[in-house]
């Protein structure tokens, strides 16, 4: 048997009191209150729990994700294996449960609803209604991943009803995806048996959906950061809301998880057993985790932290193993495995990217072109029409102009031979250069934005190089990949050690002008179709309030 004695944080009674826990074959086996407990114990609490998280977003497989996350008290994730799916199908999300149950962690899978997310984009694979419903009948999938398909929801389109009605058949909850959505609107969402929004990103709309019997996760991610937003409503929510990261990248993953949430959340004035319910409790209950909940009888599922305001993890326990220890994880790395991919496409020419004035519409005399306009900690964009001559035009081609801060963007199919999208975009800052990234919500194919062509072109085919990765070029000198032969998403090595290659191919993009708080992540969100309003996809420029392609 184990004992460790420290203060008892009981979120079911909200008390606080010294105990001695006793584990047992991995299992609480007694917890025994203490009439003279030894002095500066620290607490003992259940551990955290990412309510909603995409692991392919910090770049690692799950194995290597888990030896981060557990630094940071985080024992479990509701993971959508989304990403993977949309490049490799069924295989990539078997990867991810195979990996995951390598090391000592609970990763809670989905079955992803909407593969690919949109007909208007090039995916890697598709899950039909059979597929989803295999995955469903698996006991390592939990729920319904995102539905964010929210026009075929709306519409009851069969397809959407039916993966819907398999999870509800099976007993499983289903995840949602409404970015915006208010009223009856909302309600009609609702209504169709789905029980989650990540998306919220005013008070008003999480107001408007929690009225209707949804639970509302908050989400402060790598590039989507919603918590200063939604934060206040745990103060008379807190039972009908969770924490999630979404997306978070190696860098971020290194500095802190759920725990820096919690202390935002205490530090604002939220109660303590308020913001623990979010953060501990609501997830387990919602979905019906398997992790302990600090009660006899459960999984030794736990972490001890230095106070209850700074959260600071001295040790963190997962089935009674010690996973965490002042910093330092003690999960040890897995054997590499065998990657998966599905990349096929070949190296490019400047040329590829010329933007043709005439390309822009059959109508003459055009003056005025759309642009993306990014937006540092949202997903979602706003639709900008600018004077044609912002665009710097000559010898019939539409040109990057760094002095309006206006830059190309291009996303080139990874999967099939297909001719190059373009379009312009703002707010990446870039004064020289280009970012590409395999990173591309949410089929992954290549995304770049840059200076010029030349440099554009250099740091799409070092994507292509390496099959899948990130990559930025200074024109003056070489250009920098990380990359990722894993679905061309994420990387079989050392957590830690691609968390540093990350933090300096960061730094190199902010070196090139950019002043994005994490200027891949903003740029892997730029083809994602179901977030409004403006974005581009590998098939062109596309409408995402009207749902089409311009």
């Amino acid at each position: 048997m184990t004992q460790v004695t420290g203060q008892f944080v009981d979120i079911f009674t909200e008390k606080i009191y010294p105990a001695e826990v006793t584990i047992k074959d991995g299992v609480i086996h007694s917890i025994t209150s203490l009439d003279t407990p030894p002095a500066s114990l620290p607490y003992i609490l259940p551990g955290f729990i990412d309510a909603h998280v995409h692991i392919e977003s910090s770049l690692l497989i799950p194995s290597e994700f888990a030896r981060l996350a557990v630094v940071h008290g985080t024992i479990a994730t509701v993971s959508d294996p989304h990403e993977i799916a949309n490049v490799c199908g069924l295989p990539g999300v078997e990867f991810m449960i195979r990996n995951g149950s390598a090391v000592p962690f609970y990763f809670n899978f989905g079955a992803p609803s909407c593969v690919p997310a949109t007909t208007f984009e090039t995916a890697g694979a598709a899950l039909d209604v059979d597929k989803v419903e295999e995955l469903l009948k698996k006991p390592e999938i939990k729920y319904l991943s995102e539905m964010m398909n929210f026009p075929g929801v709306l519409h009851k389109d069969p397809e959407v009803m039916a993966k819907i009605a398999a999870a509800h058949r099976l007993g499983k909850p289903v995840d949602g995806h409404a970015p915006g959505l208010r009223g009856e609107q909302a309600r009609a969402y609702i209504d169709a048996g789905i029980t989650t929004d990540h998306e919220c990103f005013t008070a008003e709309e999480a107001l408007d959906k929690l009225r209707y019997g949804m639970k509302i996760l908050i989400r402060e991610g790598s590039a989507a950061r919603n918590f200063d937003a939604l934060a206040p409503l745990l103060n008379d929510h807190a039972d009908n809301m969770m924490l999630c990261s979404d997306d978070k990248h190696p860098d971020s993953l290194l500095l802190g998880h759920i725990d820096q949430l919690c202390a935002r959340a205490v530090a604002g004035g939220t109660p303590l057993f308020k913001v623990l319910k979010a953060a501990c409790l609501n997830p387990v209950e919602h979905y019906k985790l398997d992790s302990g909940l600090l009660r006899v009888g459960d999984p030794a599922d736990f972490i001890l932290v230095e106070d209850l305001k700074n959260f600071k993890v001295l040790k963190t326990f997962i089935k009674g193993q010690l996973v965490a220890e002042n910093g330092v994880s003690k999960i040890a790395s897995v054997t590499a495995p065998a990657p998966i991919n599905n990349f096929n496409a070949t190296a490019k020419n400047p040329a590829d990217f010329a933007y043709l004035l005439d390309k822009w519409g059959e109508q003459e005399n055009v003056e005025q072109v759309y642009v993306i306009e990014a937006l540092d900690g949202q997903l979602i964009t706003n639709k900008q029409i600018v004077p044609l001559q912002d665009l710097d035009p000559k010898d019939g081609l539409l040109q990057s102009n760094p002095s309006k801060d206006i830059l190309k963007i291009v996303v080139v199919n990874r999967y099939n031979p297909a001719p190059v999208a373009k379009s312009f975009i703002k707010n990446f800052g870039l004064r020289r250069g280009a970012i590409a990234s395999s990173v591309a919500h949410d089929s992954h194919n290549i995304v770049a934005v840059g200076v010029d062509d030349e440099s554009i072109c250099r740091a799409v085919n070092l994507v292509i190089q390496h099959k899948g990765g990130l990559s930025c070029v200074d024109p003056g000198g070489a250009g920098l990949v990380l990359p990722l032969p894993v679905g061309g998403l994420m990387s079989p090595d050392d957590g830690f050690h691609i968390a540093e290659a990350y933090t300096a191919i960061d730094h190199m993009a902010k070196e090139l002008g950019s002043q994005l708080r994490a200027p891949f992540m903003t740029l892997s969100f730029m083809a994602l179709l179901v977030i409004p309003h403006l974005k581009l996809s590998d098939l062109g420029l596309f409408d995402g309030d009207g749902f089409r392609l311009y």
